[in-house]
C-alpha cells in the first residue's frame, strides 16, 4: 500500500517577506482563509472540468449574492472572463462600446480584438466614467454594413481611474443601453471595493441596476489565481460553456478557483478585504493632502490614490517602494493599497514621499 503523502516540500522562499509596495493589489499574497479553503479543497478525488461539489456549492452562494438566475463561470483569469464574457454577448460583427481608459482598451494587450474578434469603440472620459451622453458619441450605424455593430456597453466598476458608479449612474447606463438593443457588461476586477466604497450589496449595482454580465474579480481581493463569469440575464448570452473552452478558460481542477471564491463569498471576506484596502488608501490620501508638491488627480473612492509630482521625486522614491507611472511625461503616479496593506506600510511610504519631497 503507498504511504500517504505528508506535508514535506523541499521548496524554498525566495523572496524577503517585510519588502512592501504600493504597485498593484495583485502583488499582495493570498488571504489566509483562502489559503485554508484550498487546504479543505484538496483531500481525496473530485470530478473535473467543474462537475465538482464546490462549483456545485458556489453556485448557491452565487444565488445569495446575484439572484436565483445567476450563473457562474469560473476562470482563470480577469482577461479571459472579460474575452469570454464579450463574445457571449456579440456577434461575429459586434462592437463593444468603452471608456478609452477601459482595461479591455489599455491593458490586455489586445485580446478582446485579437482572441475575441471584438471592435472596440473608446470613448474619452474625464474620470474613467460613462454616461449615455458619452455612450452615444459610438452608439450609432447599426445599419451601416461598413461599420462594426455596437451590441455591448462594457463598464468598469470601480474605473481604471479609482472612481466608482453611484447605483443611479450605472442604471441610467443600462436602461439607455437596452433601448438601443445594446446589452451591458460590467468588468467587476474591483467590485468588491466598489460595494465597500458605495455600502451597497453587490447586487444593487449589477442585477437589480440591469447589468447583463459581470466579470467578477477575486484575485485583487485575496485570491491566489481566478475569477468568475457571472451571467446575470440568461437571455442576454448563448454558448457560454463551449465560449469559456473555446476562450481556453476551462479549469480542469476547478474546484480549486471555486473553493477561493466560496471562502470570499460564503460569508464577508470579500468586505472585510475590500473595506480595509479602500481604508489603507484613504489614509494615504490624506496624508498625501498633507504635503507641498502632490496633487491628487482623482476622487479617492476605493483602493486607488492618483497623484501627481515632480519626476525626479518619483524615480528616487520608486527605489524605497515599488510603484507605477501612469503618465510618466505628466508625472501622474498611481498608488495601490490592498487587502494586507498596514497603517505602518502606509505611513513608511507617507514618510519617504516627504524625505523625497524634501531634497
Amino acid at each position: 500500500m503507498t504511504a500517504a503523502l505528508g506535508p514535506r516540500t523541499d521548496a524554498r522562499r525566495h523572496h524577503d517577506p517585510s519588502v512592501r509596495g504600493f504597485a498593484s493589489d495583485n502583488y499582495a499574497g493570498a488571504h489566509p482563509e483562502v489559503l485554508a479553503a484550498l487546504a479543505l479543497a484538496n483531500e481525496g478525488h473530485q470530478v473535473a472540468y467543474g462537475e465538482d461539489q464546490y462549483t456545485d456549492h458556489l453556485q448557491r452562494i452565487v444565488h445569495s449574492h446575484f439572484g436565483p438566475s445567476a450563473e457562474a463561470f469560473p476562470v482563470f483569469n480577469g482577461t479571459g472572463a472579460n474575452v469570454t464574457a464579450l463574445q457571449a454577448l456579440t456577434d461575429r460583427w459586434g462592437a463593444v462600446i468603452c471608456a478609452e481608459s477601459a482595461h479591455i482598451n489599455v491593458d490586455e494587450g489586445g485580446a478582446p480584438e485579437r482572441m475575441g474578434g471584438l471592435k472596440l469603440l473608446t470613448v474619452p472620459t474625464p474620470d474613467g466614467k460613462l454616461t449615455p451622453e458619452l455612450i452615444d458619441r459610438q452608439a450609432w450605424g447599426w445599419e451601416d454594413e461598413h461599420r462594426a455593430m455596437p451590441q455591448v456597453v462594457s463598464i468598469t466598476q470601480n474605473t481604471e481611474l479609482g472612481t466608482v458608479y453611484t447605483v443611479d449612474e450605472i442604471r441610467a447606463i443600462t436602461e439607455h443601453a437596452h433601448s438601443k438593443g445594446m446589452k451591458v457588461h460590467l468588468d467587476g476586477a474591483r467590485i468588491a471595493n466598489a460595494a465597500a466604497s458605495l455600502d451597497v450589496p453587490m447586487r444593487a449595482f449589477t442585477n437589480a441596476a440591469g447589468v447583463d454580465v459581470l466579470s467578477y474579480g477575486g484575485t485583487k481581493n485575496g485570491m491566489i489565481f481566478g475569477e468568475a463569469v457571472i451571467v446575470l440575464n440568461p437571455d442576454a448570452v448563448s454558448h457560454m460553456r463551449h465560449l469559456r473552452k473555446l476562450s481556453m478558460q476551462l479549469a480542469s481542477k476547478m474546484r480549486f478557483v471555486s473553493v477561493q471564491l466560496e471562502a470570499l463569498l460564503a460569508k464577508d471576506l470579500w468586505l472585510r478585504n475590500a473595506r480595509h484596502a479602500n481604508a489603507m488608501a484613504q489614509r494615504l490620501a490624506a496624508g498625501v493632502r498633507a504635503l507641498d508638491g502632490v496633487e491628487i488627480l482623482y476622487p479617492v473612492q476605493a483602493n486607488a490614490v492618483f497623484a501627481r509630482l515632480p519626476h525626479e521625486v518619483s524615480r528616487r522614491l520608486q527605489e524605497r517602494f515599488r510603484f507605477y507611472f501612469w503618465d510618466e511625461a505628466a508625472g501622474d503616479v498611481r498608488w495601490m493599497c490592498a487587502f494586507d496593506t498596514t497603517e505602518d506600510d502606509v505611513d513608511a511610504f507617507l514618510q519617504a514621499l516627504k524625505e523625497e519631497l524634501a531634497r
